[in-house]
């Protein structure tokens, strides 16, 4: 925990709030959370918040747990000026969720599980299923593998450690590790979702959308 957050902490430091837009996609998922009546929602890696502040602004209650004390530090100033309140917590993503079976409505995590190796990222996803209530709906985002290669790291020197899995040596997120995806390792991956739409956003990442069964 303590190499990952000392890492984004230093992000965080030097760039602020990184994002300040929410993702492209984030008023079809409040639709669709609508819809569905949720209330009780996690973002998971919610960095310096804005899916936090984005959420908590449509009435959702929010919780958002990141490892980076920064991150949080900011998140929390953002809802603030913002007059807007969450549940934040720092908590690393590799531990288990510090809550109880079926506690939300939905979880949303944008660029942020795939900050691990596959095995670690499956465990990630079982306790994204363990704390979503059924029928609970999700939405992950996770970089593209196209043709074998990390398609956003034009620039970057890399070493692949293992099958789809890469580890940065140069730029911001140097000596973090990442694995990417193919559509069809995502619905690998998420196959315990019933998957409503799997498509590729403007910044080179999967977006799975899906409900618990």
């Amino acid at each position: 925990m303590t190499e990952r957050a000392d890492a984004w902490n230093e992000i965080f430091k030097h760039q602020g709030k990184v994002f300040r837009e929410p993702h492209e996609d984030m008023p079809m998922v409040v639709d669709l959370l609508e819809e569905h009546h949720a209330t009780r929602v996690l973002d998971l890696g919610c960095g310096t918040g804005r899916h936090v502040v984005y959420l908590a602004g449509r009435g959702f209650s929010v919780y958002g747990l990141d490892s980076s004390p920064e991150g949080l530090r900011v998140a929390r100033q953002w809802l603030d000026e913002e007059g807007l309140d969450a549940d934040l917590r720092r908590h690393t993503m590799t531990e288990r969720l510090p809550y109880g079976d079926g506690f939300f409505d939905g979880v949303i995590s944008v660029q942020v599980i795939h900050h691990a190796d596959m095995a670690t990222i499956r465990r990630i996803v079982h306790e994204i299923l363990r704390v979503l209530k059924p029928g609970g709906f999700v939405f992950v985002t996770v970089p593209e593998l196209k043709d074998g290669k990390p398609y956003s790291w034009r620039g970057i020197e890399y070493e692949e450690v293992a099958p789809h899995t890469f580890l940065p040596h140069t730029g911001p997120e140097r000596g973090l590790l990442h694995t990417y995806f193919t559509a069809e390792s995502c619905r690998e991956v998420f196959g315990d979702l019933d998957i409503v739409d799997l498509h590729v956003d403007s910044v080179q990442h999967h977006c799975v959308l899906g409900f618990k069964r």
